[in-house]
């Protein structure tokens, strides 16, 4: 064989095999007009709504693939911020669940619980399909195997990590979805060239730490997305990214500094359990 066709030949044999390893990008059938509808819903705190330029939650949901007719678990939703988006947005043909932490492990999680469920139940029209699952962090299970479409996580992992429990909840969600089934992460990105451990406590995470334990537990890596980035966040504050908005653990400290930051530079990854 000729040098030229030769290498023609390696070179299409190279694509051909890397082009049927990716991963192809999951198709949200959730319109623009959709998500413009929900994140102008009057249901929705204010001071929420006003986090959506930070948060960018119509992009974020759209590289994850969200879809109106999944089973979306989402954990530890908080005070519910994306509860407000994603009940609404599944109610009809799919099924939102909220996975929180046992309200018996801590005064924390039972204030928490407590603050999510008078949420829930205040807004039947919108919440009142909503599922929500407790789960013991030591030992986590979001549900039965292979029942989710979808699992979707904000800014936890780091929480994870600084208890040790990153490894089992990972595992949990492996479990927990279907074949195929999507893992999204967003959390709060650390330098690059750090470790896991020089970002201990500070809320910041490595990429690839968290991707490592994805991977760990099963998942592949199928993208990532510029889509929460912050070039402004310098990671460098003494109270970690607490100091950054919403939190400003400082108050009026250097505010307007931190103001004008704005929340934290984030990674958004999305993984797929292998599989259908």
């Amino acid at each position: 064989m000729k040098p030229t066709l030769l290498a023609f030949s390696l070179a299409a044999l190279f694509a051909a095999t890397h082009a049927s390893a990716a991963t192809p990008a999951p198709t949200s059938n959730v319109s623009h007009e959709q998500f413009a509808q929900v994140l102008k819903g009057d249901w929705r705190v204010p001071q929420n709504a006003a986090r959506d330029q930070y948060r960018h939650p119509e992009q974020t949901l759209q590289f994850f693939g969200l879809r109106s007719d999944q089973t979306v678990i989402e954990i530890t939703p908080g005070n519910g911020w994306y509860s407000e988006l994603l009940a609404p947005l599944l109610k009809d043909k799919g099924h939102y669940v909220a996975a929180i932490v046992d309200p018996t492990v801590s005064d924390y999680a039972k204030k928490s619980a407590e603050s999510l469920k008078q949420k829930y139940a205040a807004d039947p029209a919108h919440y009142g399909k909503v599922e929500v699952v407790q789960y013991l962090p030591k030992a986590p299970v979001f549900g039965k195997p292979g029942s989710a479409d979808t699992v979707l996580t904000f800014r936890n992992v780091h929480n994870w990590v600084d208890a040790g429990n990153e490894a089992a909840t990972f595992k949990a969600f492996y479990t927990v979805l279907k074949p195929g089934g999507t893992l999204g992460v967003v959390d709060h990105r650390a330098k690059p060239g750090t470790t896991a451990k020089d970002n201990e406590k500070n809320g910041y995470l490595p990429t690839d730490y968290v991707i490592s334990l994805a991977k760990t537990a099963g998942f592949t890596l199928a993208g990532e997305s510029e889509v929460n980035a912050n070039p402004k966040d310098t990671k460098d504050y003494p109270d970690g990214v607490w100091t950054l908005p919403p939190a400003l653990v400082k108050g009026d400290v250097d505010k307007d500094k931190y103001l004008a930051i704005g929340e934290s530079d984030r990674m958004t990854l999305r993984f797929i359990k292998p599989g259908k």
